[in-house]
């Protein structure tokens, strides 16, 4: 089974051992998209990259940017520059010819219920546009800090509903996130609320282990997260999502990897990633 595996690209431009590392392995990179990789580097690193992916026969997704990024901003001034870094780096990401787009909607529940409608119509009017600036790649809308899964599953049903065909827009399960930030280490039964709501909106996964006290990007068996009942309410309502995991260090990917070849029975609502044709 072929999976994306996370790779900054600001790490890969500071240091080539990174690509090498991905190339070498003959991994599908999920490329982060970070502020680095919009502002600093240029458009020709992005070509050449791109262009070594291609040669090699392998297939990427693109991680948007989101650090101090509001797409669904009431603020015109916040909206207005979070749209432009987006719209910029959907277009980077377009050289790429990403499988598909992960991004962060960003919804804060301490400020947006009370407009929600309006966070709801500025957010989606953002992400059609990312979508159009990199050649209508799927897009995948991941849960960070969310503690309930209604915002984003609303988000997902907009932009379906007004964007024509299904498989446009869709949800990047992170249940890393899930478990760390959105409460799930002190409510796991809440997990089968969260399948329920998202349901087959789910398209695409982030997987990395915790302890529930943060988002500490573990090998997968490392932590806490109850991934045989993850795996099981996904296959039950008819999920198949395509995966990243989510290392944050070569030992952990090798965790990961050791982890899904030993749970093959786990991992049924996975989909393997189209690789490019030669």
């Amino acid at each position: 089974m072929h999976f994306f595996v996370n790779l900054p690209l600001s790490y890969a431009a500071a240091d080539q051992s990174y690509l090498e590392m991905i190339v070498g392995r003959g991994i599908c990179p999920e490329l982060g998209m970070d502020t680095v990789a919009v502002q600093d580097l240029p458009e020709s690193w992005h070509i050449k990259t791109a262009a070594l992916l291609r040669e090699k026969g392998l297939a990427c997704s693109v991680h948007l940017p989101f650090f101090d990024l509001h797409p669904g901003s009431l603020n015109n001034a916040v909206l207005e520059a979070s749209r432009a870094t987006l719209y910029r780096a959907a277009g980077l990401a377009r050289l790429y010819g990403p499988c598909l787009l992960v991004g962060h909607p960003a919804y804060d529940r301490g400020q947006h219920p009370p407009r929600h409608d309006e966070w709801l119509r500025r957010s989606a009017e953002t992400w059609r546009t990312v979508r159009e600036h990199a050649a209508m790649a799927p897009l995948r809308l991941e849960n960070t800090h969310d503690i309930s899964p209604e915002p984003l599953a609303a988000l997902i049903d907009e932009l379906t509903a007004k964007g024509g065909e299904d498989g446009g827009a869709g949800i990047c399960f992170d249940a890393g996130h899930w478990f760390s930030f959105g409460r799930g280490s002190r409510d796991p039964a809440g997990l089968e609320k969260w399948l329920d709501v998202f349901g087959t909106r789910i398209r695409h996964m982030h997987l990395h282990d915790n302890d529930g006290s943060d988002d500490q990007h573990l090998g997968l068996g490392s932590g806490r997260i109850p991934w045989s009942r993850i795996f099981a309410g996904l296959e039950q309502r008819g999920v198949r999502a395509t995966v990243t995991l989510e290392p944050h260090s070569e030992k952990d990917f090798d965790t990961s990897m050791r982890f899904l070849q030993s749970e093959t029975s786990a991992v049924q609502a996975l989909r393997r990633v189209a690789l490019p044709r030669s």
